[in-house]
């Protein structure tokens, strides 16, 4: 008898490893995903596209079994295609809703939520414009439209009517910035919406009178011959909570250190979230952009790794 029971765990240990990598899915039919091999779709907010090509192209390289098709939508179709069950993955700035939550746990599925990065919305303007600071009161007078004319800036200012550009109507970047100031109402006639982020930089560049709201990661990677491009062909804003609109207040751009210590007002998370009912490829790819290789990545970026310890330098005089 003794000879029997040590013949058979061994077989179940086997046969329980195997279950357990191959999985099954909620029709019971037998998956033979793994976290780095298989062919999956993700929905990514189409803000985080620089960074996450780069987090791919490295996956992609490390484990050549693995195929995911990265689908860049604004923030509104991308969660309509995660919660169809059309991807199993998605990228944004904002986690599910109750509602949200609620209806994916009623059919089955546990979502899981893993925060990959602190992101920040940045104010562009055109080269040639000299008012490039603002302050976190005059921005929100200029998307409810009491402020529409450069002029009511700086007098002496050449600029005219202003002119207010978006990446899109469904973008995760016109909802941060209603919520971050708190607006009741819609945008006034001024703001209007293209496509794409890099839309809303060659806008930019062309109008001298307008302003334009994109992430970061778009033009903070100088790595990057794209994010490089972008930066210098128009003029990053800096942004006060208080202070003079003479230069003597307090005002920061988005650069790292400041998104780190939130001295930045216009910060904001990143998360990807999983409906996966197994640890198949899609659960691979969190991983791997929450471990080290994927922090490092969100890191030159320009963007703050979530995950990766913060080394700070202190230098003596």
């Amino acid at each position: 008898m003794n000879n029997l029971k040590n013949s058979i765990i061994p077989i179940v240990i086997i046969f329980s490893l195997f279950a357990a990598c191959s999985g099954f899915n909620k029709n019971n039919k037998t998956i033979t995903e793994t976290p780095t091999s298989g062919d999956i779709k993700i929905a990514i907010d189409e803000s985080y596209q620089l960074f996450m090509d780069a987090e791919l192209y490295t996956f992609h390289s490390l484990y050549e079994s693995a195929k995911i098709t990265p689908i860049y939508k604004p923030e509104g179709d991308a969660f309509d295609l995660f919660m169809k069950d059309s991807v199993r993955v998605i990228v944004s700035s904002r986690t599910l809703t109750d509602a949200e939550d609620k209806y994916l746990r009623a059919n089955s599925f546990i979502p899981r939520t893993t925060k990959i990065a602190y992101d920040a919305l940045v104010f562009i303007v055109n080269k040639s414009n000299q008012d490039s600071l603002f302050l976190l009161s005059q921005l929100k007078d200029i998307f409810t439209g009491k402020i529409n004319k450069w002029s009511q800036l700086n007098p002496k200012s050449g600029q005219e009517n202003m002119t207010i550009v978006f990446d899109n109507n469904k973008s995760s970047n016109t909802r941060f910035i209603k919520e971050k100031l708190n607006l009741k109402e819609n945008f006034p006639a001024n703001c209007f919406a293209v496509k794409s982020n890099a839309e809303v930089i060659n806008f930019v560049e062309k109008n001298k009178s307008s302003i334009g709201i994109i992430s970061v990661n778009w033009i903070s990677d100088k790595n990057d011959t794209i994010s490089h491009d972008f930066l210098k062909r128009v003029k990053i804003v800096a942004v006060g909570e208080e202070g003079n609109i003479d230069g003597t207040g307090n005002y920061n751009k988005p650069y790292q250190g400041y998104i780190e210590e939130g001295s930045y007002p216009f910060t904001r998370n990143v998360y990807m979230i999983s409906r996966e009912t197994f640890f198949g490829l899609g659960s691979g790819f969190v991983s791997f952009v929450a471990g080290d290789k994927g922090q490092l990545i969100i890191s030159r970026s320009g963007m703050v790794p979530a995950t990766m310890p913060v080394r700070i330098v202190q230098i003596k005089k």
